[in-house]
């Protein structure tokens, strides 16, 4: 009892700090080097920029994202990720446009709430009577390739939508068949902007 009343009184020794893992450090630099990368390519464009357009840059209307809201995040491969669903899709039915809507509302999390199918319709491109029954046809074929996973609401089928990765969807559905040259252009465009796959 005296030695648990005497222990209780000492200060205890300082903890020792925690020590990140090795991973953390070694990913922490490659950030840095990423960064630092981008800021000097960053100053090559505007001094190009510059070299170009001289006084006259300044006075041009350029969409800035750091300045302007309204902007989201899409894969520098979407170009040639739209030509392979426009393949997909079949004759008379190109998915491109109905995925870029897609893409012009999604959140960071891939995710995207559709309460206006009105207007997604048209945002894809379709108007009329059948604008919402076409937009929904590729829809349906969006999630049977497995680009999109959904789950329905009370604005129907696809109220909510999650966005998959693109290039891991696609490196699936030409598992074990022959390359065409839309997978061929597409693996070299990632290789421009080091895309992977996962």
């Amino acid at each position: 009892m005296i030695l648990e009343n005497i222990m209780a009184k000492l200060p205890l020794p300082p903890l020792p700090l925690p020590i990140a893992p090795p991973s953390t450090v070694k990913n922490s630099g490659s950030e840095r080097a990423k960064k630092s990368g981008r800021r000097t390519l960053a100053a090559k464009r505007k001094t190009l920029l510059e070299e170009l357009w001289g006084d006259e840059l300044e006075q041009l209307k350029v969409w800035n994202r750091h300045e302007h809201d309204g902007y989201t995040t899409v894969p520098r491969t979407l170009t040639y990720i739209s030509r392979i669903l426009d393949y997909l899709g079949g004759t008379g039915q190109p998915l491109s446009q109905t995925y870029l809507a897609l893409w012009c509302r999604v959140f960071d999390e891939g995710f995207v709430e559709i309460k206006d199918k009105d207007g997604f319709a048209y945002e894809a491109g379709f108007s009329g009577q059948r604008a919402v029954t076409t937009w929904t046809g590729r829809m349906r074929k969006l999630r049977d390739l497995g680009f999109i996973t959904t789950k329905p609401g009370t604005s129907g089928e696809f109220q909510y939508v999650i966005l998959l990765n693109p290039l891991t969807v696609i490196k699936e559905l030409y598992e074990g068949k022959e390359k065409d040259e839309r997978y061929n252009a597409l693996v070299g465009r990632m290789q421009e902007v080091g895309a992977k796959w996962e």
